[in-house]
């Protein structure tokens, strides 16, 4: 099997910018044959994690970027995101599903990413996002 080429983008830290990013993943998505599902999970992912490295990470900077590598192949989407901001302990993020959390707004976006892909990662620093959706219909 040959190694992936991966397509990299850096945007400014403008959802205008980051919506278009996700835009050209979802089409790559639905042209290598992923589901309706699978493609609900990856927008609904992508949009958490790039909202995420804007608001939190570079702290609404537009002078700060934003580096997606990508790529989708029939079986598999593997993404990276790294924002310029100082990082973040993902295991210190309060759990939104507790008592005392529900009416905090603070990690549900990592709640969701973890409910709907295949992998959610972060590098040591917590400025980098991995992300992993695997076709659920890769035969269609």
């Amino acid at each position: 099997m040959p190694a992936q080429t991966y397509h990299e983008i850096e945007i400014s830290s403008i959802c205008a910018q980051a919506k278009k990013a996700e835009d050209g993943i979802i089409a790559a998505a639905r042209t290598h044959g992923y589901g309706e599902e699978d493609i609900f999970a990856l927008q609904l992912s992508l949009e958490e994690a790039l909202s995420n490295a804007i608001r939190h990470g570079n702290k609404q900077d537009p002078d700060k970027s934003i580096t997606i590598r990508y790529y989708v192949n029939r079986d598999r989407i593997d993404i990276y995101i790294a924002d310029e901001g100082t990082g973040f302990n993902p295991i210190k993020v309060p759990d939104p599903t507790t008592a005392e959390n529900l009416e905090s707004p603070h990690g549900r976006g990592i709640l969701l990413m973890r409910a709907y892909m295949n992998l959610v990662e972060y590098n040591d620093t917590g400025n980098v996002i991995h992300i992993v959706k695997l076709n659920d219909e890769p035969d269609k």
